[in-house]
């Protein structure tokens, strides 16, 4: 019997048949076979092993034998050799040579733009109008920017047309310093700054630059699978722990603590939470802060929905209960200003610099190779923090996100088998779904089929890197005659769905 584990055995075979997990979704779609993309990377990682019927499956999509895939025991199938190369000759001809995604991206998964999203583009080409549902871009539903922001951009545009400093331009990292002073965040300058485009950039900037081959990071889950996505494909070795429903979603600290090893290098928090809308309270952040000192880890806190809470709930920045410890603190005006499209946001270095002098260095590397952020976009971020911030209308009492969010956890909770912890933050909310009683097994195939029934696109709990196929997250954003229509048709759903 081999020595392999059967995660090695399942990546040597999709190496020899140059397959890649979505040639596996889309191999079992083809077949009828109900088996996702977070089962594929649950097996490639090592997780979890497939039953018995899925092995057979994987076994024929594979050319190889069951049994050597499932236990060693055997050789693999000839019909499993790799293609020929383009040098080959077959027949007398020469074969034509293709040209496939680098391996990095092998276990990279991001379906909040993934195989439910790509079906509703399908759709909507075939003429079917589609509510979305499943990602949090303001202006689609009539969010406006704030009218200073837009004259200050306008105004200024003409002075932005070349590159700025790599690290953004002096204005509106001073604008930056002063807000995290307001966040109590300790031993900030200027230099201490850094734009990016949207806080996106700056998560893969800070995963690069941070991990080698086999680091372990530790992400929570249900996560935003940016963070996971990017840790992957640095060479990180992504760590789950778990945010706990019965708690408010929050972070399980013994979870923490059961999973770190002398290969950890960081903790990261997403607080306000996305996808669960949570908001973690001083005393959560204080046993983070505690576990993370006690191991000496970099923490990472993306703070983006963090001018978007509500019920006169406070936001802390975990970075101001921390001032001995190495902190990255994610921010931007994206969701608070309603701008997804200008993309801008920042991250602020803070506590222990001099622990992470070298980790600054290359952080300071990959930010002159972009050049810079966009500059237009840095041009009004002095204007946007200083001035009116329209954003406390929505979440004030009677204000329309704030409307939204009563709304709709009051409809998701009526309905039977929908359960759900009220968000604090944000403008998403994260349900959770019976299993038992709609025979859920493959979450995905349960957006699917919402999305081809009701016409409505939302994403599943394995987008967001949560194990059990019993939750999906829906954005609340549009207005609530809207979020009504789509409710009602949820409702209606539900009261037939189980699935095959």
């Amino acid at each position: 019997m081999s020595n392999e584990t059967f995660a090695q055995r399942l990546r040597e075979a999709m190496a020899q048949q140059g397959m890649k997990q979505v040639d596996l979704v889309r191999a079992a779609a083809a077949c009828g076979v109900k088996l996702g993309k977070s089962h594929i990377s649950q097996y490639v990682s090592g997780k979890t092993v497939p039953r018995a019927d899925t092995m057979r499956f994987l076994a024929d999509a594979l050319h190889v034998d069951e049994a050597w895939l499932r236990s060693g025991e055997g050789n693999i199938s000839p019909a499993s050799q790799p293609a020929q190369t383009a040098h080959s000759k077959s027949s007398g001809e020469r074969t034509m040579r293709t040209f496939k995604k680098s391996s990095k991206l092998d276990n990279v998964l991001y379906d909040v733009r993934g195989p439910v999203v790509d079906e509703a583009a399908r759709m909507e080409e075939n003429g079917t109008q589609i509510l979305k549902l499943n990602i949090g871009n303001p202006a689609p539903f009539g969010f406006r920017t704030p009218d200073e922001v837009i004259y200050d951009m306008r105004q200024q545009l003409t002075e932005c047309e070349g590159y700025s400093n790599a690290q953004g331009l002096f204005s509106a990292r001073k604008a930056i310093m002063q807000y995290a002073q307001l966040k109590n965040i300790p031993n900030v300058s200027v230099e201490d700054i850094y734009t990016g485009n949207g806080v996106s950039e700056l998560i893969n900037l800070c995963m690069s630059a941070l991990l080698d081959d086999g680091d372990e990071i530790l992400i929570p889950s249900p996560d935003y699978p940016l963070w996971t996505a990017c840790a992957t494909l640095a060479g990180g070795n992504v760590v789950h722990y778990i945010c706990d429903e019965a708690s408010e979603w929050y972070p399980d600290i013994e979870d923490i603590r059961k999973k770190i090893t002398d290969r950890t290098k960081a903790i990261v928090i997403i607080n306000p939470n996305n996808p669960t809308g949570a908001l973690y309270p001083r005393e959560v952040l204080q046993q983070i802060v505690d576990v993370a000192r006690e191991h000496q880890l970099i923490i990472f806190s993306d703070e983006i929905y963090d001018r978007l809470v509500m019920d006169d709930a406070e936001h802390i920045s975990i970075a101001s209960m921390a001032p001995d410890l190495f902190c990255i603190t994610f921010s931007g005006l994206s969701k608070s200003h309603m701008i997804a499209g200008f993309r801008i946001g920042w991250m602020v270095l803070s506590g222990n610099k001099k622990a992470a002098k070298d980790y600054i260095e290359g952080l300071k590397m990959l930010s002159n190779m972009r050049l810079c952020s966009n500059v237009p976009a840095q041009s009004i971020v002095q204007t946007a923090l200083g001035g009116h911030q329209s954003v406390r209308g929505y979440i004030a009492p009677g204000g329309r996100v704030r409307e939204q969010r009563d709304y709709i956890y009051k409809a998701l909770t009526e309905i039977p088998g929908i359960s759900a912890v009220k968000p604090k933050a944000g403008f998403y909310i994260f349900p959770k779904l019976d299993a038992k009683r709609f025979n859920i097994t493959n979450d995905e195939q349960f957006a699917l089929d919402l999305l081809r029934e009701k016409k409505i696109l939302l994403i599943h709990g394995g987008g967001f890197n949560w194990a059990q196929p019993d939750h999906f997250r829906i954005v609340y954003l549009p207005r609530i005659e809207v979020l009504r229509e789509a409710m009602g048709k949820m409702a209606d759903f539900f009261s037939y769905y189980r699935q095959e």
